[in-house]
This record gives structure tokens, C-alpha cells and sequence, in this order.
């Protein structure tokens, strides 16, 4: 190491006028071994400069050479990571922490300590060194082996010690030295002569000193008789400090007991107010007035200002019952007999609040059953504004009545709830059947409005009492309704709605006016419940105080028995809710079905209301009872309506056609476009307009397989006809419907209409020319077993005669003549309503000429320099086709 730091002196820091104080080897921890050496130096010029410098062997390493160099002022800690274990390891804190592993704990030691002695020396913000062994930083570190004498600069640890031993002259001091080197000429030419001097001037000095001490003999002398006579006078001083001390003894003792007499009395009225103060609380927070002890026994309940008398009086009583008390008041008579008064009024006045609620109930209720009788002849519910605007006046009495007598405020809940489920049964079970009666259309008065029958009728009543079961469904096949729904109107279809006879438009245009009637009143009814049931909901909130966010999850606690019970108070409305209108999905389900039974296709319109009205309940409150209901209700309307699809697509697979007749335009794919102009009306900017495109792709899958089943069942009616003219039905509903979840079943009818019209067109032009066709489909199986072209007349069986012979079988006569037959079988085979005569007609001209074409191009090819050609031309064709339409 020594070898090292002179290499490291004479290379790099004597340049630099610096001096090497001590070197450590060592290497970044955690990474791969690559020593380098951390040097401490100082700079030889003033001002000093103190440096921290890391130097490393070049690449080739012949020489060292400087990589950093940081300045120790800049470090801020030195971590020896432990104090009593030897550990090679230290972090050196400068603008970032850099970690290092020595290659002993001495070198380690040797230089942390001297960091610190530099540090003491030089710095005044002193770094803070961490886990480092006290001795440490107290020693200096030992001295390390010198630098050879040769060098200028010792770098070894003498240097260190140096720092210990070297003191820096002040100004004065160099000046008085600068003072006495001019005053001798030769101090710097001859230093010996001018220590001699300075050695013989010092010895007169300590002379003059020892001299000087002996003459002040006197002057001590005196100095310490002046001394004795003080310590006389300080003796005289002490013996009259005692004397006062114990004349002052007796104060003392005098001004103790005053002290301790203050201090009772201020114990006393410390007390006093003490006591004082938890009488005033008692009196202020126990007292209740002579007013609200009236308010509470004889207020008056049945008008506005005795309720708000007994409001008040009853918070009060709260207040004055839910003190808190200190520790200690309920052990004095006075508040043990106040609580009692306190216990006695609220029980009190809890029972009359109680029986006079329930008086209130009964009473109200009497007075709303008397109106109900003018709304039985109408489709309206009766309003309960009036009931509930009298009975929110107790809603702060109800809410004392809660939180002081739990049971009662039960009680009274499960009173309003059976009063008013009677209540609301008897009213909704009148609504639906007068709307069970208008949708059945049983009676009319002149101006063609339905009326009510009269309820002496029992005849009637009975029918539509069958309607009211507990499962919601229509009893039996002798329902009254549905007979007299059947038999109002002769011309009115059967009940059960199909698309086989929606093309029929008279009995339609009837349909469309029944469906708009049952439309109408199946939305009055629903916005008559929504209506009543918000409102009902609303109040049961406001009166039982149950209007906490249902999200939060806030519970009250009820003790019954040794069970506790957890009721969410939102569960505890729909509970209500469900009780009061128990009925409610009951009768929607039955009415739903009754509709459903006059006729399938209501559940079209149904399913479009109900769900707009649910969407609306739960934009309102998605967890009110409306919501739930007319939710549940909803999934029955759905399984209708999914009941009814299956129920079109059941009867199409039944379809049975005449075997005497052609077939035509198929009753279900005309049904198919009456029902989608009537759902298209009906879900017109409808919420479930997805269950909507789900039924018609399973409707027009339904029709595709059954205009094939039929098709190829047909016997009357060619199967191209029977596939290309229904097709082109489909095509052009859906082409006009513009139906977006159809257009892939639109392209594919295009295509089948396409394709077998093509077919049909072949294969009835292979008629009027038969043996031409056989002569020619002959030949190109000829060419096409390998016999050339040229060669094809050769054969015995088409040489040029044969085809002569069979070209002759057909002048132009006779191909009009076919044409002409041709296209009166076409006519039988087409139906009128599709038009399509024309069509078929000219792709056949299209198709013969083609074909005629194609013969004059193998006749060309095969029977070359022969002369043979048809009888006819291509002109003469054109003219048999249009002279055949036109005398049609």
C-alpha cells in the first residue's frame, strides 16, 4: 500500500499541488469486483481545499489515473454500517448515496478517521458519521509506512499527525515576525545566528520575568491581609443571617396555617359551585313545563294547533327522558322521581295517540268508501290525497311514537296495512272489472262508448269473478268473457290471433279497432296504478319515517324475546307495499291473460306498455314495489308474447294446401307482412325493440322452411313457382318494411326468387323444343366424352342429315306455336296476385335467346361449310314473344 500511495502522490496529486492524507481500497457493493482507491487530500495552497478523490488503474494498467473527485464539503454522512462488528462495508452520503466495500476494516477505520479529523479541522457544517466506533473518532489513526525521502511532500501518516501539532498564526503574530526578520538582516541568509540571537533575547526575557515576580513580594502580602480581614467581615455577616432566620422561623409557621385556612374555604365554594352547577343541569334539562305536561294529557289531536302543541310537548319529553345524566344522578330521589313522571306521560300519552290514530283510520276509511261508488262506472282509481294529506299532520308523532314505543308504532303499522289492504283490494278488484268488461265489449251505449253493466246483472258478475283466481290464469274453457268477446261482433275472427288469416282485410280493419281499444285501456289501466302506488309509497315513507337510502343499508334493531331482530328499513316499505297491494299482480295477470285469450297479437301491445312503464318505475326508483311489480308482471307479458310467436310459427307447420288448386302467394307469408306493418306501429321507438327483431328472425326462419316444405310438397304448382313467387313476396315486404335485423333474410329471399325463377325458365323452354334439346345436350356430350368438334358429324347419330331432319320438326310455326302453349301453362301455373306473368315471360325470351344462340354457335363449330340453319331468326323470335303477350 505504501508503494501505492507514493505511485499515487508523484503521479497524481503533486501535479496538482496536493497532498495524499490517506487511501482506502475498495469496490461498489452488490456488483461485480472492480477495485478502484478513494483518497483523501488536501490542497497546499490557502486557501485549503478538502477532497474526496477516486482513482483507478487504466484499462491496460500500466498507470493510475483520476476518474472523480468530490469536495468534503459536500458530504453530508458517513455510514460505518456497524459499530462493534469489524465490517468492511461504509456508504459515503454526497449528493447521492455511494456504497463501498474496503478491502479491510483497518483501512476502512484509518480512513473514516481521517474524514473526521479533516472534518473537525476545516468544515464548519460538521457531517454526521454513523455507526462509527467512538474510539475511533476520538484516536488519530495510525501512522502508515512514509513515502521515501525523496519526495518533497511527506504523504505518510506523519502528515496526520502534523495536523494535530500545527497551529495557524494569527495577523499579529506574522507581523511581529515579519517585524523582528527586518530588524535582523541575516535571519534569512544565516538561521543559525538568528536562533542564537532569539535564544539569547528569550533567556533576558525570563529573566526580567523572574525578577519582576520577586519585586511584587509586598504587594502579596498586602493583598492577603486584605483577604483575612474579608472573611472576618463575611463570619459577622453569617451570625446575623441565623438570627434572622429564626425570627422568621415563627412567620412561617403563622403564614402556613393562614395558607392551609384559604385553601378550605376555596375547597368550600369549589364545591359550592359544583353543586350549584348540577343543580342548574338538572332543573334545566329535567324540568318539563306545566304546558307540555297539559299538551301531553288533554291536547287536543283533531285540530292543527292541539297537534302542534302535543309535537312539541313530545319532544320535549324526549329531550327531558334522553339526557344524558353524570355519574351518580340516578341515584337522587328527586330524578328518580322525575324519570317516573317522565315514564308515566309517555306511556300516557303514547295510548291516547294510539287510540286516536286508529279512530283516525276508521274514520277516514268510512269516508273514503263513500266515494267510491262514482268511480266504479268509470276506468279511474279513487284518489287518497285527501286520507293521506290528513294523516301526514301526525307524521312527528309517529315518529316520537317510533322512537319511544317501538311496539305501539308497530301496532299502528300493522293496522294502517289491514285497513288499507281491504281498502285497496275492494277498489282494484272493481277497477279490473270494469276493464275486464270494456275489453271484453260486452255492452255499448248509442254513442258507441262502452258502458257499465249494472251490478244486479250476477250473471255477469259470476263470468268475470272467474277472472279472480289466486294464480292469475283464466278458469276453464266456459270463461264468460271470452264467450262474450267472441259473440259481440259476428264479423269479429277467432280469439286465437294468427298470421295464416291477417291477410283476410275485412276481419283485419275489425282486429285493428279491437287492438287499439284493448291498447287504450290496458295503458289507462297502468297509468291509473303507477300513479296510485308512487303516491301510496310515498306516503308510507313520510308517515312511518322509513325514507333512509335503502344503498346505505341502515338497520333498526327490534328486542323481542331473547331474539334480535334485523330489519332493513327499506325492506320494511316494500313489505308494506307488498301486503297493501297484495292483489295488484294478481289482477294484472289475469287481465293480461283475458287479453291475451281474445286475442294472441294483444301481447304485441301489452309487451310495449308494460315495458315502457317499467322503464319509467325504475328511472323513478329501481327499488320501489311499482318496479318489482310491473317487473314481475312484465316477465308474464314476455312469456306470452314468446308464446305467441311460437304459437304463428306452430300453425304455419300445420298448413295444409289444396292439392286441386295452384298454391299462389302462401296465406303465412301475406300473414307475415300484415303482422310486421302492425308490430312495426306497435314497437315504434319501443324499449323492447330487441325482443321484437328476435321474433322476426325466428318468424321469417319459420317462413323460408315452410315455403320450401310446401314447395316441395306441392303437386298442383310446379316447385320453382311455388319458391320463386313467394320469394319475391318476401323480397319486396322487406325491401318495403326496410326492417335493418332482416337484411341478411331480404338478400337470401332476393336470391331464391332469383335462382328459381332461373330454373323455372330453363325448364319450361326445354318443351316447346324438345327433340332440339335432346339433338344438341347429344352433341356436347359428344364433345364432351373427347370427340372433337369438327368430328361430331361423323357420328351416325348427328351427322348432318339427323340435324337437318330435326331442325325441319321445327319451322317457325311451330316454335310460335309452342311459345304460345308454352305461355298459357305458364299463366295456369302463376297467380294473379304476385304479377309476375311478365317477368317470367321475358327472362324466358332472354333464356331462348341465349339458347338459340348457343345452338347456332354448335351448328358453327361442329357442322362447319354445311349451310344448315334454323328456320327461324332471332327477330322472328323477338316477334312470336311479344305477338304471344300482346294477344294475352
Amino acid at each position: 500500500m505504501t508503494a501505492i500511495k507514493h505511485a499515487l502522490q508523484r503521479d497524481i496529486f503533486t501535479p496538482n499541488d496536493e497532498r495524499l492524507l490517506s487511501i482506502v481500497n475498495v469496490c461498489k457493493a452488490g456488483k461485480k469486483k472492480k477495485n478502484c482507491f478513494l483518497c483523501a487530500t488536501v490542497t497546499t495552497e490557502r486557501p485549503v481545499q478538502v477532497k474526496v478523490v477516486k482513482v483507478k488503474k487504466s484499462d491496460k494498467g500500466d498507470f493510475y489515473k483520476r476518474q472523480m473527485a468530490w469536495e468534503l464539503r459536500d458530504l453530508t454522512e458517513v455510514d460505518a454500517k456497524d459499530a462493534n462488528k469489524e465490517n468492511p462495508e461504509f456508504d459515503l452520503h454526497f449528493e447521492k448515496v455511494y456504497r463501498w466495500v474496503a478491502s479491510s476494516t483497518a483501512e476502512k477505520n484509518s480512513f473514516i478517521s481521517c474524514i473526521w479529523k479533516l472534518n473537525q479541522r476545516y468544515l464548519r457544517k460538521k457531517v454526521e458519521f454513523v455507526n462509527v466506533s467512538p474510539q475511533l473518532l476520538e484516536e488519530l489513526p495510525k501512522a502508515e509506512e512514509s513515502v521515501p525521502s525523496g519526495e518533497s511532500q511527506s504523504v505518510a501518516g506523519g502528515d496526520e499527525d502534523a495536523l494535530d501539532d500545527y497551529q495557524e498564526l494569527n495577523a499579529r503574530e506574522e507581523q511581529d515576525i515579519e517585524s523582528m526578520m527586518e530588524v535582523c538582516e541575516y535571519a534569512i541568509s544565516n538561521a543559525e545566528a538568528f536562533a542564537e540571537k532569539l535564544s539569547r533575547e528569550l533567556q533576558v526575557l525570563d529573566g526580567a520575568n523572574i525578577q519582576s515576580i520577586m519585586a511584587s513580594e509586598k504587594q502579596v502580602n498586602i493583598l492577603m491581609q486584605l483577604l483575612d480581614r474579608a472573611l472576618g467581615e463575611v463570619d459577622n455577616i453569617e451570625g446575623k443571617l441565623l438570627s434572622y432566620e429564626e425570627m422568621l422561623q415563627s412567620v412561617k409557621e403563622q403564614m402556613d396555617q393562614i395558607s392551609q385556612s384559604n385553601r378550605l374555604i376555596q375547597i368550600s365554594n369549589t364545591n359550592n359551585g359544583k353543586l350549584l352547577d348540577e343543580i342548574q343541569f338538572l332543573v334545566n334539562y329535567m324540568d318539563l313545563s306545566k304546558g307540555h305536561i297539559k299538551a301531553l294529557q288533554e291536547g287536543d289531536l283533531s285540530s292543527p294547533k292541539g297537534i302542534e302543541a302535543c309535537i312539541n310537548a313530545s319532544e320535549a319529553l324526549s329531550q327531558c327522558m334522553n339526557v344524558t345524566l353524570k355519574p351518580g344522578h340516578e341515584k337522587l330521589m328527586a330524578v328518580k322521581l322525575q324519570q317516573h313522571l317522565f315514564s308515566e306521560l309517555r306511556d300516557a300519552f303514547a295510548r291516547r295517540l294510539t287510540n286516536h290514530l286508529n279512530n283516525v283510520f276508521v274514520h277516514q276509511g268510512h269516508d273514503q268508501s263513500s266515494t267510491l261508488s262514482q268511480h266504479t262506472a268509470e276506468l279511474t282509481l279513487p284518489k287518497h290525497s285527501p286520507l293521506h294529506r290528513d294523516l301526514l299532520r301526525y307524521a312527528k308523532l309517529m315518529e316520537w311514537l317510533k322512537n319511544t314505543q317501538r311496539e305501539k308504532y308497530e301496532g299502528l303499522s300493522r293496522t294502517y296495512v289491514d285497513y288499507m289492504t281491504r281498502l285497496y283490494e275492494r277498489e282494484i278488484k272493481d277497477f279490473f272489472e270494469v276493464a275486464k268488461i270494456k275489453m271484453a265489449g260486452t255492452s255499448k251505449d248509442g254513442k258507441g262508448k262502452f258502458a257499465t253493466l249494472p251490478r244486479k246483472e250476477s250473471a255477469l258478475k259470476q263470468e268475470t269473478e272467474s277472472l279472480h283466481g289466486s294464480s292469475g290464469k283464466l278458469t276453464g274453457s266456459t270463461s264468460s268473457l271470452n264467450k262474450l268477446a267472441v259473440s259481440s261482433s259476428n264479423s269479429r275472427r277467432s280469439q286465437s290471433s294468427s298470421l295464416l288469416d291477417m291477410g283476410n282485410m275485412s276481419a283485419s280493419d275489425l282486429d285493428v279497432a279491437d287492438r287499439t281499444r284493448f291498447d287504450k285501456i290496458f295503458e289507462q289501466v297502468l297509468s291509473e296504478l303507477e300513479p296510485l302506488c308512487l303516491a301510496e309509497q310515498d306516503f308510507i315513507s313520510k308517515f312511518f319515517k322509513l325514507q333512509q337510502n335503502p344503498t346505505l343499508a341502515q338497520v333498526s334493531i327490534r328486542y323481542s324475546m331473547d331474539q334480535i331482530c334485523v330489519c332493513i328499513v327499506f325492506d320494511m316499505v316494500r313489505m308494506m307495499m307488498n301486503k297493501i297491494f297484495q292483489s295488484i299482480e294478481t289482477e294484472l295477470n289475469s287481465l293480461i291473460a283475458l287479453g291475451d285469450k281474445i286475442d294472441s297479437f294483444n301481447s304485441l301491445y301489452m309487451l310495449v306498455k308494460m315495458s315502457h312503464h317499467v322503464w319509467t318505475a325504475e328511472n323513478v326508483d329501481p327499488a320501489s314495489y311499482l318496479s318489482t311489480t310491473l317487473g314481475n308482471v312484465l316477465v308474464t307479458v314476455k312469456r306470452n308474447f314468446d308464446k305467441c310467436i311460437s304459437g304463428q310459427i306452430r300453425q304455419m307447420e300445420e298448413v295444409k294446401i289444396s292439392k286441386k288448386s295452384k298454391v299462389g302467394i302462401l296465406p303465412f307469408v301475406t300473414g307475415f307482412e300484415e303482422f310486421a306493418k302492425l308490430a312495426e306501429a306497435i314497437f315504434r321507438n319501443a324499449e323492447r325493440r330487441g325482443d321484437l327483431d328476435k321474433a322476426y328472425i325466428k318468424l321469417m326462419r319459420a317462413v323460408f322452411n315452410n315455403v320450401e316444405k310446401v314447395a316441395n310438397e306441392s303437386q298442383k304448382t310446379p316447385r320453382d313457382v311455388v319458391m320463386m313467387e313467394n320469394f319475391h313476396h318476401i323480397f319486396s315486404t322487406l325491401s318495403s318494411l326496410k326492417i335493418s335485423c332482416l337484411e341478411a333474410e331480404r338478400k337470401e329471399a332476393k336470391q331464391k326468387y332469383t335462382e328459381h325463377l332461373q330454373s323455372y325458365v330453363i325448364n319450361s323452354l326445354g318443351q316447346p323444343l324438345e327433340k332440339l334439346n335432346h339433338f344438341f345436350e347429344g352433341v356436347e356430350a359428344r364433345v364432351a366424352q373427347g370427340v372433337h368438334e369438327e368430328e361430331v358429324s361423323y357420328q351416325l347419330a348427328f351427322n348432318k342429315q339427323e340435324l337437318r331432319k330435326v331442325i325441319k320438326e321445327y319451322p317457325g310455326k311451330e316454335v310460335k306455336k309452342g311459345l304460345d302453349n308454352l305461355y298459357k301453362k305458364v299463366d295456369k301455373h302463376l297467380c294473379e296476385e304476385e304479377n309476375l306473368l311478365q317477368v317470367v315471360w321475358h327472362s324466358m325470351q332472354d333464356e331462348f335467346i341465349r339458347q338459340y344462340k348457343h345452338f347456332e354457335g354448335l351448328i358453327n363449330r361442329c357442322y362447319p361449310g354445311s349451310g344448315i340453319t334454323m328456320e327461324f331468326t332471332i327477330l322472328d323470335m323477338l316477334e312470336y314473344f311479344s305477338s304471344i303477350a300482346q294477344s294475352h
